[in-house]
């Protein structure tokens, strides 16, 4: 998976559980694909059907654009309702600024910034994100720093494997704490792991948890693999 590819808002969708007042919000943010992908824009050689099936019951947005084509931007833009240049999450797409937030970039994205969790818990909101934030790896910018909640997943791409000398591998977080590495804990080979299977079921867990105790929530649900 090249992290610098285009990067697609593939749906956004709420739904109204019958034992809370407010509306729950799930974002799912695809990273690296395309438009024509999916069987219900008229990909015919891949069946799916229960993206077909969230189209056909709900809107499908044909004319959609994201931020930037690159990771960090994005999902800057999607989370403040910014543009990357408003936000400071901006590239040329030379990987430039902190438009692709590798390893060895300090920057992230900035504390002004109010970001979408920020503004749902002033309504009572439980926030979580699961998967790839990729805005910032320092401390500061960690999701928990900016509004969400909760956290299983990783502060940037799975780039590697590093020989943890010139570069380490990616760290993966549960919360504010990291519980190991790509490549290591989280095994990663020939470009195949298990980590969208554990992404889905945490989600899962995430969405039943709330429903139970009958709190809105925000689940931003953003894997790193298509």
């Amino acid at each position: 998976m090249a992290c610098n590819g285009l990067i697609q808002l593939l749906v956004l969708f709420v739904y109204l559980s019958a034992k809370v007042d407010s509306t729950n919000v799930i974002i799912m943010l695809m990273d690296d694909m395309g438009w024509g992908d999916i069987a219900s824009n008229g990909e015919p050689n891949r069946e799916t059907p229960n993206l077909d099936t969230m189209a056909s019951d709900g809107m499908l947005f044909t004319d959609f654009y994201t931020g930037n084509p690159l990771c960090s931007p994005s999902r800057a833009a999607l989370l403040t309702g910014r543009l990357p240049i408003r936000n400071g999450m901006y590239t040329t797409n030379g990987h430039a600024r902190n438009g692709w937030a590798r390893q060895d970039v300090t920057g992230g994205i900035p504390d002004h910034e109010l970001l979408l969790p920020e503004l749902l818990s002033k309504r009572n909101y439980s926030s979580k994100i699961v998967g790839k934030w990729h805005l910032g790896q320092q401390p500061q910018f960690l999701p928990l720093r900016h509004g969400f909640q909760e956290f299983f997943g990783s502060s940037n791409c799975h780039l590697g494997p590093h020989d943890d000398k010139k570069a380490p591998n990616m760290p993966v977080y549960r919360d504010d704490q990291m519980i190991g590495r790509y490549f290591e804990e989280y095994p990663i080979v020939n470009g195949k792991s298990n980590l969208t299977l554990l992404f889905i079921e945490d989600a899962l867990s995430y969405i039943d948890k709330n429903v139970e105790r009958q709190t809105p929530f925000l689940l931003y649900w953003a894997p790193d693999s298509t």
